[in-house]
């Protein structure tokens, strides 16, 4: 509950747009990036592929990092 899966897009060194697993759907930044975020939005098996993201990858690594925290 308390993992988070974060993907940012960075133009010219300014995040343009954000996938975030918590908010489920990606947020524009910029202009352009509100733009992307709204293609981005309507493809329902690209929004499906960063939701599992979060299990694939999160899930996944979260034991090896915190053992290796500690």
């Amino acid at each position: 509950k308390d993992i988070e899966y974060i993907q940012s897009y960075y133009y010219n060194k300014k995040e343009d747009t954000r996938f975030s697993s918590s908010v489920g759907k990606f947020v524009g930044f910029t202009e352009q990036g509100v733009k992307y975020a709204a293609a981005w939005n309507k493809d329902a098996s690209l929004l499906s592929a960063m939701k599992a993201q979060k299990e694939v990858y999160c899930l996944h690594n979260i034991q090896i990092k915190y053992d290796n925290a500690l």
